[in-house]
């Protein structure tokens, strides 16, 4: 068994290579000849009208890229990717996350699509303005739609402020949520493996709304309730996720609302404050699925 992680043609994060020689690591101690490639080497193409792949002798990939192009392709040229296309798809556009859980009755905080415009020149409505205050309160969460790491993510506490937001936002793809006073600057980050939730922790911001750790958030042990764990697992089946870090706020009274779903969570500071080895656990997965 012969596997390939492919990360992204140019990021440099000390926690995104982290990740990868992590896994690399795990699956080789496990017998699993493994290669960390960065996805600039155009894996798979279309020549003449047939899917083309240049990636002989590997039985999987590991994608840690948001290339939606790439990863299509390699499902179309027959290669097992870890996770699947359509699960890194709902993941990376956070609507889609919306609307597919919502379609699985998982608490979110309420929410508005933004609207695309295609003209830098036209005017944001006042009474877009008004319908969103008025119907997710101030302070109102925006966020693009592509984003990571808490990129992104910005918080309107006014109709002007929203309204700025809205102008530079307009020309991307973006939506509206409602602001969960109660967990701000703190949430939980759970680890799904396949159907359980192996590792948790809570994120902390002492001065950001945002608890992500590259923001500088920081980990702290914390005991997963069964609520917060059923919704994470519950989370991760309704996306088709096999590996997932699945962030939840604490909703009223403490109950669990999803924030985000993501399909590749970087995971050294959750094994560092669970000391869970999260790398071990998602290659025996990957094993145990392609056996």
């Amino acid at each position: 068994m012969k596997g390939l992680i492919l990360i992204n043609a140019y990021s440099s994060l000390e926690s995104f290579l982290y990740q990868s020689k992590r896994m690399k690591a795990e699956l080789e101690d496990m017998g699993v000849e493994t290669d960390i490639r960065r996805n600039d080497f155009f894996a798979v193409g279309i020549e003449k009208g047939q899917i083309e792949s240049n990636l002989s002798g590997y039985d999987f990939v590991i994608y840690l890229d948001k290339d939606m192009y790439m990863s299509k392709l390699i499902e179309e040229a027959g290669i097992r990717l870890f996770n699947s296309h359509k699960a890194i798809r709902l993941c990376d556009d956070k609507m889609l996350t919306h609307i597919t859980l919502a379609k699985n009755n998982i608490a979110m905080p309420d929410a508005l699509s933004g609207l695309l415009c295609y003209d830098s020149d036209a005017k944001i409505s006042e009474n877009t303005v008004t319908y969103i205050g008025d119907k997710l309160g101030y302070p109102v969460i925006v966020k693009e739609s592509y984003g990571s790491l808490g990129k992104g993510v910005y918080k309107a506490d006014s109709r002007d402020e929203l309204r700025f937001i809205m102008n530079t936002l307009k020309m991307k793809p973006h939506f509206f949520e409602r602001y969960i006073s109660s967990s701000a600057g703190k949430d939980v980050r759970v680890i799904v493996v396949g159907d359980r939730a192996i590792a948790c922790m809570q994120r902390r911001s002492a001065h950001d709304f945002r608890s992500n750790i590259e923001l500088g958030g920081r980990g702290e042990k914390v005991e997963l309730s069964r609520e917060f764990e059923d919704i994470a697992i519950r989370a991760a089946k309704a996306l088709g996720l096999i590996y997932a870090g699945v962030d939840i706020l604490y909703g009223e009274g403490g109950k669990p609302v999803v924030c985000e779903v993501n399909s590749n969570a970087f995971f050294g500071e959750i094994e560092r404050v669970s000391g869970i080895n999260v790398a071990r656990a998602y290659a025996e997965e990957i094993v145990r699925l392609l056996k």
